[in-house]
């Protein structure tokens, strides 16, 4: 231990004169957490919706009325008025408007009628966030149009009764597992087996190589530094994220105990594969050029930032032997759910075998040469 704590100490001495490589360890998942929460969390609204009323009549009055007090109150869109349609479709491609509702010439004939009138949505469905947005709030607005004036007293149809069992979750509330993993890869790249290239790049790894110290101790010293850091960073998001995020009962203690193993699963299980990358590795620039590659790889497959269930088939199964995957979940269960470490042990499971093995395939690859 006495070898293996040299390692520790001279790592941990050289990152404590790094103030401006700490700090941006701990900004940028932070400036991350922020900025994508805010943007991509909110509900889409003042969409411009073009609207061409070819019919005039008294139901497509009260239609127009309907689409007023959804710019009024939701806001979701507001209507620009159109006396012809080609004018409507060519502003609608040249990105003046997001859609344009068109209300045909009979349409309050046929509804007097009971034939079912149609309106048509012609929408940018090159962007699906504000088309989904559109379209939804449109066909529920059609919906209650639809309903009678006088509702009946008995009912045949089914009802839906939704129930949450959880407060409502921002998306940076969602975010924010994926935001701590993130600062715990950061301390992972610059630690471990980074710094052991950084060392053979200038010749100092000389210096310990003919000393006695095993290949283990020396791959055990580097990552427990890097884990020693990486635990750090992630506290400190633990904390300061949950605060920013706004997640209730940020300082339970019994909960921050939890995320504590947590956290020391997953610092332990990416420097250790970290490690591994780099263990064979000569040139100090080849795993810097890769970081880049690896954050998309693992980051965003990870649930970080969308559901995995989403995925196609062939990347739901790259996901199977991500470690970002399960420390995602361990935090999304223990963050915005507080659950206990029995909800989240095959993600410990996973987390911990994979350091374990991650290690002892980098001591076995690890050569002793100058």
């Amino acid at each position: 231990m006495i070898r293996i704590w040299a390692i520790i100490e001279r790592d941990l001495r050289r990152f404590r004169r790094s103030p401006a490589l700490m700090a941006m360890s701990l900004i940028m998942p932070l400036v991350q957490l922020i900025f994508l929460g805010y943007a991509f969390g909110g509900q889409v609204k003042h969409l411009r919706l073009g609207v061409v009323d070819q019919d005039h009549g008294l139901p497509a009055i009260k239609l127009r009325e309907m689409f007023q007090a959804v710019a009024a109150n939701a806001q979701t869109f507001e209507t620009v008025a159109y006396g012809d349609m080609a004018e409507a479709v060519r502003d609608l491609r040249d990105g003046k408007v997001n859609g344009v509702l068109n209300i045909p010439p009979e349409f309050s004939r046929k509804l007097h009628a009971g034939a079912a009138p149609k309106i048509s949505l012609i929408e940018d469905n090159t962007d699906q966030f504000s088309s989904n947005a559109l379209g939804g709030v449109l066909q529920q607005l059609v919906v209650t149009y639809n309903q009678p004036a006088v509702a009946p007293h008995l009912t045949a149809g089914a009802t839906l009764s939704i129930v949450e069992i959880y407060p409502y979750v921002p998306y940076i509330q969602y975010l924010l597992p994926g935001t701590i993993v993130l600062a715990i890869f950061v301390s992972a790249m610059i630690g471990g087996g980074i710094i052991y290239i950084d060392d053979k790049a200038r010749g100092l790894h000389e210096g310990y190589l003919v000393t006695p110290i095993a290949k283990f101790e020396l791959i055990l010293g580097f990552n427990l530094s890097g884990v020693i850091k990486a635990v750090l960073s992630g506290v400190v998001l633990v904390t300061i994220g949950s605060l920013i995020a706004g997640i209730p009962d940020p300082f339970n203690l019994a909960r921050l105990a939890r995320l504590l193993i947590l956290v020391l699963a997953t610092s332990m299980a990416l420097i250790s594969m970290m490690f591994l990358i780099v263990v064979r590795v000569n040139d100090p620039l080849l795993p810097r050029a890769i970081f880049g590659m690896l954050n998309t790889v693992l980051f965003f497959p990870s649930g970080a930032v969308y559901p995995i269930e989403a995925f196609p088939a062939w990347m739901r199964v790259t996901t199977t032997i991500n470690p970002f995957k399960y420390a995602v979940h361990g935090f999304k269960d223990l963050l915005l759910k507080n659950t206990s470490l029995v909800a989240i042990d095959q993600d410990l499971l996973f987390l911990f075998g994979f350091a374990a093995v991650s290690m002892g395939v980098a001591t076995w690859m690890f050569k002793r040469t100058l």
